[in-house]
Formats: C-alpha cells, structure tokens, sequence
C-alpha cells in the first residue's frame, strides 16, 4: 500500500516553471510526477496562467519570487492594483519613489477610490505591500533617482563583474527599448504637431504604433524591428501573411506593448533569434537583454529561456535614461532613416507631398521602417555601449556624422518637393524629434489608474470592432470603368451557361456609363 503523498507548497517561481513546461507541451501527469504534486493542482495553475503571470510580472525581484508561495491579496485589493501600476509608471519614468511619497500616494488614491472607514498609511502597511509584489526599490527618505551618474559607475562596475563571471562576450549581450512612432507624419514649413502634420493645408488624423528595436552589443545581430499597431489585420495588409512581414507584427487596442506582448515576442522570437545566432558564431547559446524598467516589461523569471542560459536583467530606474543603450543614437538613427527615406519616395515617385501623403498606408510604412533599421550601421549600435562596455571594439570607423548626413540629406529632397521648398533645417529638426520623448508603453493618469483598479475600461474602445486603416478612395476614370464592363461582357458571351438577364445588367450598367461619359465631355 503506498504512502500518503506528503504535502508540497510550489513557490510562485515553481508555477511560472510548470505554466513554461505545459506550453511547451509538457502533460499534467509528468509535471505532477516531477513537482511531487496531483494533476489537480497542475491543471489549477493551467487555470490561473494569467493572474499568476500577471503577479510575477509586476515583481522586481527573482530572488523573492524563489521564496514566495502565495499570491495573497491585500485587504485593499483596489487600492493595491491603483499603487501597482502608479508605482509602475513611475519607476518606468527614473522617478524618486520614497517611503513618504508613497504613503501620500496612497493616501490619495484610497479616497479618490471612494473606499470605506479610515486608512492610515504606516511603515506596516508600506513593508506589507513590498512583500506582497516583491518590489524593493521604495527607500525610507527621499533621494535623488533620474540621471544618477554615481549609480551609473556602480552599475557599470558591477555589470562587467557580472559578465566576467557568466563569461558573456559582446555577441552575447543585447538591449530592446520600445518607442512610439508617428508613421505618417511629415514636415511642415511652420509646425510639427504629434502625429499629425500640415500639409498644403490638410490634416492628417494621428497614426502611431510602437516599435522595439533589438541588437547585440556588436551591432552585427539586428533582430527584425517588433511592431505594436491597433488592428489585427489592417486593410492595408489585404492577403499579406504577418508571418512574411518585414518586421514581427502584433496588435494591442492603443498600439501599446504590453506584458503579454513582450513575453510572447521573448520566447517566440528573441530566444531562437539568439540561439541560431550564437550557433553561426559557434558560441555557446547563452545570452543577457538588458532592459529598462518599462512596465510592459515582466520580472526576470519569466524572461528566461528553459534551460536559464538565455536570460534577462534590468538597468536600474536611476541609471537607465542615460546609458540605456538603444537610447543613446540607435533609435534616433533609425528614425531618421525612416523619415528620409519617406521623402526620398515621394522624390521618386514624382508625386506632390499631399498625394503622397494620402496614399501612405501602414503596410508601407512597416517596409519603410525596416529598411531604416537595416540602414543603421554596426558601429552605430557597438557605440552606443561604449558607457557599459568601453573596452568593446569598434569593428569599422567613421569620419563623419550620421546625423549633419542625414539633414543634408533631407534638406536636399525637400528642395525639389513641391510646397516645402522653404522648410528649414530647424523644421527639419522638429520633425526628426517629434516622437523623440514617445513611450512604448501607455501612460495613465490618476483618473485612468483609478477605473483601471475598479475594473472599469474604455467601453467604447472594448465594444467597437476591430479597427480598420483607412485606404483613400481610388479614382476610376468614365473611360476605365467603360472597358472593365466590355471586358466582362465578353467573358460572359464565351460561356454557354450564362443566361440572357446576366449580360442584359451588364450591358444596362455600360449604357448608364456611356451616358455619363458623354455628360461629363459635353460639360468641359
């Protein structure tokens, strides 16, 4: 007779383990046996994949998730989801976020929740809801957080010990960053709005999607650009296959990344990517992606391939805005590209900026922006790691600067473009930047944090269909629509089994076309 199976309690890192294995297609029977556990309780946390995804997500530190085993929530369940994600946002921004700050933020967001009786925010409550999602940043006094430069030595100093011991080279060491881009924007001899552009005297309405760019510290691996947009399938796309797109396409309702997004991007693409990558190079396939504290980026433990040798680790929210390398000249180059190369085909094209403007759909626009980031060169990128990595080689030299090229460049096209003769290199400038401060990721204010924690969302955006892009109207001419019906009249005459009526419209809709062509050249 066997035993009474003694009890196991999983830590929250043992369920992201087990979530991983069952997508892998790992069976409930194997895990239980392996984990020491019942089926039951495997297909519960199959259940519970997204909230406890979710959890360890929100968490910044691994080493509290190895040691945690429950997911208890806290008595103020609503005002710990509003204090979640405002705390989010602002270590995303490099904000200071201390023990009195945060008391005070609480404070607010417990009334403005109109929650019932009185809520005093002691040292107690603080140290419970650090425990609760393993966050370890919030300090007992006020310091000093954006731009710290004795931070960023340290940083510095500890990430190269770190990669000493894991024995990573430069090939080995990669950085995402996401930003917003205004697509179909275009300069403007007075102004540069947002995501909207005057042109001739047109508005355009704002198109923008979010797109993440990914490279190794060499700049010799380029992942293909992820881009975020609002619909599943624009109309644009028509029978085009995602999968054979110049980039790695996804959908979020604002065109934002999110944590699912991000995860599905990290195991799906970056981390075969990188293994076939490191395999040509015959090194062994072990990685690091260094990233911001953006929150649509998850906890470490669930950026992180099975094995564990393909990996991610965070900068810290103090030394991030200035030596993050994707944002030290490698998006900037890339967006540049993009929008230069938008001038340079209108140029080639012939067409007035207007007309070219109204034609631009996102499926261009996604070609655009990759040929852009295959224009950024190696060094660009291996440069912009000289902070973290200053004894990383350069593999080639330049003797001249990307940027003054790129406004000559430009400057050059918009002589010839008919209506922006005069737009100044200053123009020109506000342009470029234009989205130059455009997160990735959706910034909410107190009210939005708000009916987020109530549960509440955006009916409108939830209940309308998916969106569709615009495609201008194509003109068709009295004397092409007049062809197209005596084509069709004499594919319907070769087949025998067309009755009579069919021909009989056709012929019906070729009278009322004649007469309108004659109409029309009668009027001129």
């Amino acid at each position: 007779m066997s035993g009474k199976r003694k009890r196991v309690v999983l830590t929250i890192k043992d369920k992201l383990d087990i979530i991983k294995k069952l997508e892998d297609g790992g069976s409930s029977k194997q895990l239980a046996v392996i984990y020491g556990i019942g089926e039951t309780t495997v297909r519960d946390i199959r259940k519970n994949k997204e909230k406890i995804i979710t959890y360890a997500s929100s968490s910044d530190s691994t080493s509290l998730l190895a040691k945690r085993k429950s997911m208890k929530p806290s008595m103020y369940e609503e005002l710990d989801r509003a204090m979640l994600e405002w705390f989010n946002q602002q270590r995303a921004k490099g904000n200071p976020v201390s023990g009195p700050i945060c008391a005070k933020r609480a404070e607010f967001f417990f009334y403005a929740l109109g929650m019932d009786g009185d809520f005093n925010p002691s040292a107690g409550w603080l140290t419970r809801f650090k425990q609760r999602h393993s966050i370890r940043e919030i300090n007992i006094r006020n310091e000093r957080l954006n731009g710290d430069e004795t931070a960023v030595e340290d940083f510095c100093n500890n990430f190269r010990d770190f990669i000493e011991r894991e024995n990573l080279q430069p090939e080995q060491i990669y950085n995402a960053d996401e930003t917003g881009l205004f697509w179909k924007c275009l300069p403007s001899r007075t102004s540069v709005i947002k995501g909207k552009c005057t042109v001739s005297g047109h508005k355009s309405i704002e198109e923008r999607v979010t797109v993440m760019c990914c490279a190794n510290a060499t700049g010799l691996h380029k992942l293909k650009l992820c881009v975020v947009g609002k619909a599943r399938k624009p109309r644009s796309f028509k029978s085009t296959d995602t999968s054979n797109l110049p980039v790695s396409y996804f959908s979020q309702k604002g065109a934002w990344m999110d944590l699912s997004i991000f995860r599905q991007w990290f195991d799906k693409i970056f981390v075969p990517e990188v293994r076939e990558h490191l395999r040509s190079k015959g090194l062994q396939e072990k990685a690091v992606l260094l990233l911001d504290n953006s929150p649509t980026h998850p906890n470490e433990n669930v950026l992180r391939s099975d094995d564990g040798q393909i990996f991610a680790k965070y900068l810290p929210p103090n030394v991030a805005s200035l030596i993050q390398p994707s944002d030290q000249g490698v998006i900037a180059t890339m967006k540049r590209n993009y929008r230069a190369g938008l001038l340079q085909n209108n140029l080639e094209e012939g067409n007035d900026l207007k007309s070219f403007w109204k034609k631009l759909t996102l499926l261009d626009a996604l070609y655009e922006v990759a040929m852009a980031w295959n224009l950024v060169k190696p060094v660009t990128i291996s440069r912009a790691w000289k902070k973290i990595l200053p004894t990383i080689e350069e593999k080639e030299s330049l003797d001249f600067d990307e940027e003054d090229i790129s406004l000559a460049t430009v400057a050059t096209i918009l002589q010839h473009t008919k209506g922006l003769e005069n737009v100044t290199t200053e123009n020109i400038e506000k342009w470029f930047e234009v989205d130059s401060t455009e997160p990735g990721y959706e910034v909410l204010t107190d009210s939005e944090i708000i009916r987020r924690a109530q549960g509440q969302t955006d009916e409108s955006s939830e209940n309308e269909e998916e969106e569709i892009e615009l495609i201008p109207e194509k003109h068709i001419n009295h004397a092409a629509a007049l062809q197209w019906t005596e084509n069709l009249l004499d594919y319907l005459e070769q087949q025998g089994d067309m009755i009579l009526p069919d021909r009989l419209v056709i012929r019906k809709l070729r009278a009322t076309i004649r007469n309108k062509q004659k109409m029309t050249n009668s009027s001129q």
